[in-house]
Formats: structure tokens, sequence, C-alpha cells
């Protein structure tokens, strides 16, 4: 059964769809079977992948006009695209009943096909975000390394909390990425060394590096891994994913705490 990560930061320009494009690319890569959610009305990751206007998006599944559609982007990587009007969808469901666990029941009968579903959250709080946290076993945050990413942390934090304690009591931050991360530059090491005072070992030791090659890629409609393989960039989030995966290996928190209660 597939493991669902959303990746999470209301502050645009943290690296966030680029974080979930080019994770999902490595899982795939690695020889994951992955699906990648674009649940962003500004519908970045799908331009990103270059990937045509489909009859059924994320919108229509939303409407429940119809089953999601994964599109085959490439080799163990399905791409569920989003597109403009799915900005309308939070007024739209405002009196829906259970609106917040929509996503969670289109994604239950897709979860046996997958190993990973990757959700690439929109940049605020409202009510797609509510239903990426309340689908997703984890969380991750790509966090920019510099002073004003620092900023709304607590604010991140609260929002999880909250889901976990009304919707989603399994949900846990599963990992912080940091981004955009120049190992010259004083701030970028003094920033990083104040994440990870907030958020301790969920820190990756991966880094992903500021790169040129990451920033070009969307505009061939590539991920790193098929635009620039040898390029730092696609090396750091490969390094990131076989983190992950090993991180997975690994008994979590609530599982050695059953163990110890049993």
């Amino acid at each position: 059964m597939a493991k669902i990560i959303s990746l999470l930061n209301h502050k645009g320009g943290v690296g966030k769809t680029t974080s979930s494009i080019n994770i999902g690319a490595g899982l795939a890569q690695l020889g994951k079977r992955t699906l990648l959610i674009d649940l962003d009305p500004q519908a970045s990751l799908t331009i990103s992948l270059g990937i045509p206007r489909q009859p059924v998006t994320i919108y229509e599944a939303f409407r429940g006009e119809a089953e999601p559609m994964p599109y085959a982007a490439k080799t163990n990587l399905d791409v569920i695209t989003s597109r403009l009007e799915l900005s309308g969808a939070e007024t739209e469901l405002l009196n829906e009943a259970g609106r917040e666990y929509i996503l969670a029941e289109l994604l239950e009968p897709l979860r046996d096909d997958y190993e990973f579903i990757v959700i690439d959250c929109p940049p605020s709080l409202g009510l797609l975000t509510l239903n990426a946290l309340t689908a997703s076993d984890y969380v991750y945050i790509p966090m920019q390394t510099e002073f004003l990413a620092l900023q709304g942390l607590a604010k991140i934090k609260q929002v999880i909390d909250k889901v976990r304690f009304r919707l989603n009591k399994t949900l846990e931050i599963g990992g912080v990425i940091a981004t955009m991360y120049d190992s010259r530059k004083i701030l970028n090491r003094d920033v990083l060394d104040m994440i990870k005072k907030y958020f301790g070992e969920k820190v990756f030791n991966t880094m992903i590096r500021d790169n040129v090659a990451l920033a070009e890629a969307p505009s061939t409609r590539q991920d790193i891994f098929s635009y620039s393989p040898s390029s730092p960039g696609a090396e750091d989030y490969l390094n990131l994913c076989r983190e992950m995966l090993e991180r997975f290996e690994q008994p979590s928190a609530r599982e050695i705490s059953r163990e110890q209660r049993v």
C-alpha cells in the first residue's frame, strides 16, 4: 500500500513544486511506482512536466464528476494533473459534508497501485491543503535557507497539529528539506542551524544545493534527471530519495511506542 506524502509550505518560492517533481522522479528512477498529484490551482507541476490538458484533472475528481485519471509521465511515474478552475473548489465545496476527506476517499482505490503518492500542496492553508494533510501519512516541509523562510514555521506546525488532533491522528512530519543551499554563505549555514534546532532529526541530511539546472528544467518541461542527470540538482534529489527510503526502513516513533506497550 502506498505511503502518501504531502509537500507543504504556505510560503511561495521555497522549492516546493521543484521538490515534488524531483522526489517523484527520483523515486521512480529508483524503481518505485510513484504517483504525483498536482493540488495547486496554478498547475505549476503539470506545466513543468509539459503534460497536455487532460480530460479529467484533480478538479473534476474533487467535484465528483469522474474518477481520478493518472497520466503516464515516464516509467514508474504517473501524474494526476491540475488546472486553474481548481481555485474555485474551496468555494464550491463549502457546504459539502465531509469536505476535508474528499481527497482521502479519491486516493483510497489507488493506494495498492503505487508505492508512493506525492502531493504538491498549494501555497496556502485552505481546504485543498487540509484535504492533502487528511489524506497523508507524512508531511515534508521544503524550506529555503534564507531568513524570511523561517517566518511562519509556528503556523505550519500549528496547522499540522490541528489536523492530527481533529482529522488524521496518524499524520507525522516526515522530514524537512533544506533547499537553495549554498554552504559558502554564512546566512545559509546559520538558517540551517536554526531549522535543525527547531525540527531536530526531522531535517534531512541531504541539502538541495542552489543549482541553475533546477531552475532551467521546468522551461524544458522535464524533471532534473531527464534534463541534466549529472547536475548537482540531480545528485541531491537522488540522494534525498535514498535517504527517504532509508528512513522508511526504520521503525517510526509510533511503531516503537506500540511495541513497547506490547
